[in-house]
């Protein structure tokens, strides 16, 4: 069976409420992140976060189509995870740790179990790049993103 595990990391010049302020921002996603192509807000909290929405995203071989449930614990850790959708289990999340002088540190992780005819379609060449494009892409996207706010 075809699963995607794994994370990514990079070291950004900015205070980590200054990433955190990025990475909780889910509307803006679609912005910065290459393989996101839409999202729409179904639910928020008392702070205004996104807690529930759909999304797409170009997975290279097809797009996906799914709702994502995402959570809060800041501004240290924001998690997202598949609650209906075209993959079987999706879940990820970013963490931010301080570094030292005005530095954080950004990890992000994704879990991915395609399930259906996607397992089929996905062999270890094509999870390498799906890797590339979903995991590794994503720190330098958000080093991109935090440098240009």
């Amino acid at each position: 069976m075809a699963k995607l595990s794994d994370s990514a990391s990079t070291e950004i010049d900015a205070p980590r409420d200054a990433v955190w302020a990025v990475v909780a921002h889910v509307a803006a996603w679609p912005e910065w992140q290459a393989t996101l192509g839409a999202l729409d807000i179904l639910e928020t909290d008392a702070q205004g976060r996104v807690t529930l929405c759909a999304v797409e995203f170009d997975a290279k071989v097809t797009t996906i189509r799914m709702k994502l449930e995402c959570s809060y614990a800041e501004p240290a850790r924001m998690s997202f995870a598949r609650v209906s959708g075209d993959l079987s289990a999706l879940s990820g999340s970013w963490t931010l740790e301080h570094v030292g002088d005005g530095r954080t540190g950004a990890t992000y992780q994704l879990d991915v179990n395609p399930g259906g005819v996607l397992n089929f379609l996905l062999n270890a060449e094509r999870i390498g790049k799906l890797r590339e494009t979903l995991v590794d892409a994503r720190p330098p996207e958000l080093k991109a993103r935090v440098a240009g706010a």
